[in-house]
This record gives C-alpha cells, structure tokens and sequence, in this order.
C-alpha cells in the first residue's frame, strides 16, 4: 500500500508539473506579442524624446497610437553605418539589437542612426547607446545638430537604478544639461562629454555636473557615451556640415 501511495503521489506530481508548465508556456506565449509591441512604443518614444518630441506623453489618451503616429511623422528615415563611416545595406536599423553589437568587435559592429527633420528642414541625427549601471542596463539616445558636434537633445534612462540618486538620470533637469554640449574639442579630437562630480564649468562645452550621490551611475553614462558615440566619431567627422 505504502509503494502504492509513493507511486500514485510521483505520477500526480509529475503530471501537475507537466500541466503547469504547459499553461505558462501558453501564456507567455500569448503575452509575447504585447511584450515586444510595448518594447518597441518605449524604443520610438525614446527617439522621439531625444528630439524634444513628446515629453509630455502623460497628458495623451491613447499613447501607442499617438507615438507610432507621432514617429512616422518625425523621424523621416533611419539607415546603418560601420565604425569606418560607410554606409551597410540591407540592414534595418530599427531592428538592430545594440547589445549584441556591442559584444562584438568594433569593426563588426552595424551601428544605427535615426533622422528627424527639424522645422527648419535640418536633419537631426539621432544614434542610440547602452551601457552598465550599477544595478543594471542603462540606455540613451542623443540627437546632433548638422555639425554632427552639438547635441541637439538627449535622452537617458535605467531599469533599476537608486530612487533620487543615480536614478535621476532619466530626468528632464540632468538632460538638458548636454543640450549644446560638444562632442570634438577644437583640435577635432573626440573628448565626449565629461559628468564631473562637484560642479561643472558652465561656459565648458564639454562637461556636466554629475548627479548628485549617483556618482558610480554618473561614470557609468560617461562611459557609455565614450564608448557609443565614440563608435560614430568617423562618420561624423566625414559628414558634419
């Protein structure tokens, strides 16, 4: 009987196993959809913002029809680049996942770039960078004016970096500090964009103040936009008007 009772509650387990994880499959199946369309609303809004487009997308009724909208209309083409400037064909620039290049080798790498056009007709190029905060990814976008050396705007966010400290980098304050910031000194060298702990010089076009007890997530976004923008630095120099 005592055999009986250890079969019978080893097949009852196993099949409770089996019917669960058949139902979470199922279901992540169906949610997967929804979880990548929600990713790609995120993606746009993000680029859209980097232009100072749609800052306010908390006062819209209907946000995912609003942004794909609002992209369509905004950010006029997208194409792909290499580290060496050239153009790379065939290639969607949308669908490029950054991580996976940025484990490459630089000369592997297919490097995005996006393109609004300003009211006055300029064309705003956008390119996207990611990076390692302290408790996990943080991501941005920055947009150049035609000198291809100006920030037009920016955009920087996190998964889950410290509330008021180095999560604050996804606020409008620390931003707009890079708005008019360069990224070549005058030499043509490119020097990026310092965050400096303490107070940064105003009149310095290439530096910002770090935010404040966010020290290790302030370095870990200087490091990225050396890294990211670092990779476009040939093609910039190549193109800049």
């Amino acid at each position: 009987m005592k055999s009986f009772s250890n079969t019978y509650i080893f097949i009852f387990s196993t099949v409770m196993v089996v019917i669960v994880a058949t139902l979470l499959s199922f279901v992540a199946g169906q949610l997967k959809p929804f979880q990548e369309k929600n990713v790609e609303i995120e993606k746009k809004l993000d680029l859209l913002r980097s232009v100072g487009i749609a800052r306010d997308i908390g006062e819209v009724k209907d946000k995912d029809s609003f942004v794909e909208q609002t992209y369509e209309e905004e950010i006029t083409r997208s194409f792909v680049i290499n580290a060496r400037g050239e153009l790379i064909e065939g290639i969607d620039a949308f669908g490029i996942n950054l991580k996976a290049e940025l484990d490459m080798d630089l000369e592997e790498r297919n490097l995005p770039v996006y393109v609004h056009a300003s009211e006055s007709g300029e064309e705003i190029l956008i390119m996207p960078m990611l990076g390692k905060g302290l408790w996990g990814p943080i991501w941005g976008y920055v947009s150049f004016e035609p000198d291809l050396n100006t920030i037009y705007g920016a955009i920087f966010a996190h998964a889950k970096e410290t509330p008021g400290l180095g999560a604050e980098i996804d606020q409008l304050w620390f931003q707009e500090q890079f708005f008019g910031k360069a990224v070549f000194n005058e030499a043509g060298e490119f020097v990026s964009v310092n965050i400096l702990k303490g107070g940064a010089d105003a009149e310095d076009p290439h530096t910002v103040d770090a935010v404040s007890g966010g020290t290790i997530t302030s370095v870990a976004l200087q490091e990225m936009m050396m890294e990211c923008l670092g990779d476009y630095q040939v093609y910039m120099k190549e193109n800049s008007n």
